[in-house]
C-alpha cells in the first residue's frame, strides 16, 4: 500500500493491510450493531462470584471495526512464529475476573478482545486503547492501539512481556 498523494503515511504496513483486507476489512467498516450486541452479552454477564465485565468507548470502537475478522496465519514471522487470531469479545465471556485483576495491576479496566491460536490466548482491550495478550505464559503487551497490536501478531514481532502499568504509559 503505497503512500497517498499528499506524502502521509499508510495506516498499516502492506502485509498487515494484504491480512486485513483477506479477513474482510476495508476502510470505514463499522459494525456497530454487532459491536453493541457484544456490549449488551458482557454487560449482562457475571462470573460466580459476581464479577462483571467492563465495557467501555474504546473496545466497542475496536469491535465496531475489527470485530468479527479473523486471521487464518501461519509460518514464520519477523521474530515469533504466527498464529491465527480472531476478534470476538465473546471468546472472554466467561474471563470476567481474570480481565478484572489484570485490570487493577495495570490501573485500567480490561474488556475481552478476542482470542490467538483458538484459545490459547486472550485478547484485550484496556480504556485507552492499549492491546494485550494472556496466555499460560504470562501476559503481554500487543501495541498502544488495534492497529498496532494488529501489526504486531500479523507482523509475527515480538510483544513486551508485562510489568508494571507505568512502563505502557
Amino acid at each position: 500500500m503505497a503512500a497517498n498523494s499528499r506524502g502521509t503515511r499508510p495506516r498499516f504496513p502492506a502485509d498487515v493491510a494484504a491480512e486485513l483486507k483477506a479477513a474482510g476489512w476495508h476502510p470505514g467498516r463499522w459494525q456497530i450493531e454487532q459491536a453493541e450486541e457484544w456490549a449488551d452479552t458482557l454487560a449482562g454477564y457475571a462470573s460466580p462470584t459476581g464479577v462483571a465485565h467492563a465495557v467501555f468507548p474504546a473496545a466497542v470502537e475496536a469491535w465496531a471495526e475489527f470485530g468479527g475478522l479473523a486471521f487464518d496465519l501461519s509460518g514464520p514471522g519477523r521474530q515469533l512464529a504466527r498464529t491465527p487470531f480472531l476478534i470476538d469479545p465473546l471468546c472472554g465471556l466467561h474471563q470476567p475476573r481474570t480481565l478484572a485483576d489484570l485490570g487493577r495491576a495495570l490501573g485500567s479496566r480490561l474488556a475481552p478482545l478476542g482470542e490467538e491460536a483458538y484459545g490459547q490466548a486472550l485478547l484485550a482491550v484496556d480504556e485507552e486503547g492499549r492491546v494485550y495478550s494472556l496466555d499460560h505464559t504470562g501476559e503481554w503487551f500487543l501495541g498502544h492501539g488495534i492497529d498496532q497490536a494488529i501489526s504486531t501478531l500479523v507482523l509475527g514481532t515480538a510483544p513486551e512481556r508485562l510489568r508494571t502499568a507505568d512502563e505502557y504509559s
